[in-house]
């Protein structure tokens, strides 16, 4: 079983960075780990992802080159670090988890076993 929490949604500006962290209880070595975002009316997206115990991670074509993922792995926690935020990336944004490969490309949210419950992120113009 395993538990995720997010923290470090806000309020930014447009062009301004936020981080994002999730802390995960339980074992995650080898496991998927990502980020989904959903705004209001629309369906939820995958942003990023990545493999615990290695590899290259994914990046949505609309996040590429704004946002980092990364894990610290002696903390349990799955990082997005985001950067030149624009209005269009206001969203809550979740955690989620699954005990396998990721596998490539974009992955539906059917994939991911366990979720936290979200953290708001909202970019004014």
């Amino acid at each position: 079983q395993v538990q995720l929490a997010e923290s470090g949604g806000g309020s930014v500006q447009a062009g301004g960075s936020l981080k994002l962290s999730c802390v995960a209880t339980g074992y995650t070595y080898r496991y998927c780990m990502g980020w989904f975002r959903q705004a209001p009316g629309k369906e939820r997206e995958e942003v990023a992802h990545m493999y615990i115990a290695g590899g290259e991670p994914f990046y949505a074509d609309s996040v590429k080159g704004r946002f980092t993922i990364s894990q610290d792995y002696a903390k349990n926690t799955l990082n997005l670090q985001m950067d030149s935020l624009k209005p269009e990336d206001t969203a809550m944004y979740y955690c989620a988890a699954n005990g396998a490969w990721c596998g490539s490309g974009r992955l539906p949210d059917a994939n991911f076993r366990y979720w936290g419950q979200g953290t708001q992120v909202t970019v004014s113009s």
